[in-house]
């Protein structure tokens, strides 16, 4: 889990975790390079080629994604549906994927139709509307996945087609419903305006690598946290020979997301 400290927690370190989290890590991260000019006026998420604002950013691969002290980042490893970037922020959270697309053409538009269909076979509704990154997709879906008994559950879907690369969105909670909307509490538009902003201020680094369309484009630990990780098994090794350790002290802690 990634997260910016708050101003009382000057001093503490930053903690990590995905699916070989680590906490309590000192991780520094340093301010990507920006191509010279003037970030456009609309806003991200940006392509790495263009200029962007200089914010602090983690870089997870393909995205450099925003911090701050309100919200946290995980990275998530799954062996069947690859890997993304969760943002989380009080009873919220948006799930991130960027994708290769092609150098000509659109895929936001095809993807939302069939997410819409896929909705509709598992019995599910949806609609489109109007938002913030423009058309959105609305869904009531199954609150456990492959169970309809276990009631319903609004979700909201993104899309943003940038140069040779695609990111989706997935917004669930009270973020679920678009601060654009008419009717959401003022609780709700304020989780989803806090995402949406995470969303919109995203750094996306396509390379120059071919990578066929739709693909996930790769996303990985920065180099800081990966090192840490080497450091703690490689101590953890170490301290299995020892034959001085209390057995009572705490030692570090690890975390697995699936």
């Amino acid at each position: 889990m990634f997260r910016r400290r708050r101003s009382a927690d000057a001093g503490q370190a930053w903690s990590e975790e995905s699916d070989q989290g680590l906490s309590g890590s000192e991780l520094d991260y340093d301010e990507p390079e920006q191509p010279a000019g003037i970030p456009r006026a609309e806003g991200g998420p940006w392509d790495a080629e263009e200029p962007f604002p200089a914010h602090e950013r983690v870089d997870l691969g393909s995205l450099q994604v925003p911090v701050g002290p309100e919200h946290e980042i995980q990275l998530v490893m799954a062996e069947q549906h690859g890997a993304w970037v969760t943002v989380k922020y009080r009873e919220s959270e948006v799930q991130i994927q960027a994708f290769a697309a092609a150098r000509r053409g659109a895929l936001w538009d095809d993807v939302r139709a069939e997410i819409a269909a896929e909705v509709q076979t598992a019995g599910g509704r949806s609609q489109e509307s109007e938002g913030s990154f423009g058309t959105e997709l609305i869904a009531q879906v199954a609150a456990e996945p492959g169970q309809p008994a276990s009631g319903v559950r609004r979700v909201r879907f993104i899309g943003v087609d940038g140069p040779r690369w695609f990111v989706r969105g997935l917004f669930t909670g009270p973020a679920a419903d678009s601060p654009t909307a008419a009717g959401p509490a003022a609780d709700s538009r304020e989780q989803a305006e806090l995402l949406e902003e995470v969303l919109r201020d995203i750094v996306v680094v396509r390379g120059e690598h071919p990578v066929p369309p739709r693909e996930i484009l790769e996303l990985r630990l920065p180099p800081e946290a990966r090192q840490a990780l080497e450091e703690q098994a490689a101590t953890e090794e170490e301290g299995r020979f020892r034959g001085d350790l209390n057995p009572f002290e705490r030692g570090p802690e690890f975390t697995e997301t699936r």
